[in-house]
């Protein structure tokens, strides 16, 4: 089925762009009801902006003004009650040759329609009409497009939203197939010569009933020549660069397309109308809804850390609706749905689904409460040997270590720490006694100095080479870190003797209280700002 100098023209009423919805599910396809759709074909149902004029253009039908093969323009009109009254024909667009209205004006008082003299195959072009004081349409005046030369007896248009470009569809001097699509920009008043859309449009079958979105970045075309569900079905493409540069044009589906002749797509708000001849011999208007797509609705499940300065927790995500695929963004820059492996603190998720709905949701995980003469690792702090002084360089930043420390003593006000320095056991003990002290002090003097804390909160220690580490070996086996289990490496593994040391000079917090009240507190000794000398 194709229905003769059919042009189409995108209703300023404000079609939107089906490339640009994330989410394309339709519901099932229906057919419009008898006051518009009968024994004869009917396309194209434009509707004004206020909603109470249907047009729509009737082939084979006896009525119309030239007999049972002329194509006329019919009107229908919502009633008070808001129903449909029977169509009429518009006796005064209508003549011998095939009319139609194609698009209604901003102003509700103009239409454009197929332009023609009333002689078949002649003058053949876009008309503009408009409403007369007694309510009735004035005779079209053609538009001029020059060199439009047009060969067969199908053509089409469509006519940008701000009516400065019109795509046209008709078989011309260059066609590559029965009907190809071309432009035509108006500069200043003036419309230029076609030009053609280019070959990711264009095929050796027929492209026809073309429109485009309301900001002109979507093209909208029936074609036979590009496969699909049945012998025209139609497409979209998106505009590039350029007007001859577009996308690969893509099927818009089985809703839309059937096993027959599908062309001549509108759409209002979230309603398609389209011509369709999938179950009569003559097309009928049939129409679907996008379906409106399911808000993103997320949730999580958690297990909190099980042990003080632990790192055991875990975050489950899940979606509950949406549209997939699915983004995951975390707080701490991990891209994963879920988390496991955590410490303690909070977490946000956002999750953003395939059409930029986003939900985010703020974990809070806990663990328990440090407990009163429980040793705890502090992170690392590492000294340059045989001295007190941090090491930071690109490899190791002791400062950033002792941040975290006073971090914790902020997020625990009551906790009151002993600061354990230790060293390995090379070396002479005293010295290394008073080696570890330093350090020890060092770490205190930072914390209070440098970052604010309560001094009476902090007791520094040294061990010296005392209370060596307890270290995992390579077979699971723990072992404390002795001198004599060290040295037994300095011949035939200098790497690990050295790494074992570096174990055993560690720095560790021993938790002393939780009660510590600033009222009561006695003040801390002064010594423990002073370095003693070796």
């Amino acid at each position: 089925m194709r229905n003769y100098y059919i042009l189409f023209l995108l209703s300023i009423l404000g079609l939107d762009s089906f490339a640009q919805q994330g989410f394309n599910e339709l519901a099932t396809p229906k057919r419009l009801g008898a006051f518009i759709n009968t024994s004869a074909e009917e396309s194209l149902p434009l509707l004004s902006a206020d909603g109470k004029e249907l047009y729509i253009f009737r082939t084979f039908e006896e009525y119309n003004f030239g007999g049972v093969n002329d194509q006329d323009i019919w009107v229908c009109l919502k009633n008070e009650k808001g129903n449909w009254e029977e169509a009429y024909n518009v006796q005064e667009l209508n003549n011998r040759d095939h009319n139609a209205v194609v698009a209604l004006g901003q102003d509700g008082n103009s239409l454009y329609v197929l332009f023609s003299n009333g002689i078949k195959n002649e003058n053949k072009g876009l008309g503009k009409s408009t409403r007369t004081a007694s309510g009735l349409w004035s005779k079209p005046v053609k538009i001029e497009i020059p060199e439009l030369l047009i060969k067969g007896t199908n053509f089409g248009f469509t006519v940008s939203k701000d009516e400065k470009v019109i795509i046209i569809s008709y078989e011309g001097p260059t066609t590559k197939g029965q009907e190809d699509l071309y432009y035509s920009v108006n500069t200043a008043g003036v419309w230029s010569s076609p030009k053609s859309l280019g070959n990711n449009i264009n095929t050796n079958g027929y492209e026809i009933s073309p429109f485009l979105s309301p900001n002109s970045d979507t093209l909208y075309f029936a074609s036979n020549g590009l496969g699909g569900e049945g012998d025209c079905d139609i497409f979209y493409s998106v505009k590039k660069s350029a007007w001859d540069d577009w996308s690969t044009p893509v099927n818009m589906g089985n809703k839309i397309n059937s096993p027959n002749f599908d062309a001549y797509l509108v759409k209002y708000g979230k309603t398609y109308y389209w011509s369709s001849n999938r179950n009569a011999k003559e097309a009928d208007i049939y129409f679907t809804e996008q379906l409106t797509p399911p808000a993103l609705e997320i949730s999580e499940t958690h297990t909190n850390i099980t042990a003080f300065g632990g790192s055991d927790g875990t975050i489950d995500v899940a979606v509950k609706s949406g549209v997939a695929p699915y983004k995951y963004t975390w707080s701490n820059g991990k891209n994963s749905e879920d988390l496991a492996q955590l410490k303690r603190g909070n977490y946000t998720i956002t999750v953003t689904d395939a059409i930029g709905q986003q939900k985010s949701l703020v974990i809070d995980l806990t663990e328990p409460a440090p407990v009163v003469q429980k040793v705890i690792r502090l992170p690392e702090v590492r000294y340059a040997l045989g001295s007190w002084e941090f090491v930071n360089d690109e490899n190791i930043k002791s400062t950033d270590s002792l941040d975290k420390v006073a971090q914790l003593l902020v997020e625990y006000p009551g906790m009151k720490l002993e600061l354990i320095s230790h060293t390995d056991a090379r070396g002479d003990d005293k010295k290394n006694k008073l080696l570890s002290e330093n350090r020890a002090k060092a770490v205190y003097k930072y914390l209070v100095e440098t970052k604010g804390i309560d001094p009476r909160r902090l007791v520094p220690i040294g061990k010296g080479e005392m209370d060596p580490a307890k270290w995992m070996d390579e077979y699971g086996v723990e072992t404390v870190l002795t001198e004599v289990y060290i040295n037994q490496f300095k011949a035939t593994d200098k790497d690990k003797f050295e790494r074992l040391h570096q174990v055993n000079r560690r720095t560790e917090g021993k938790v002393i209280g939780l009660d510590f009240n600033p009222e009561t507190a006695p003040e801390a000794p002064k010594e423990y700002l002073i370095f003693k000398q070796k």
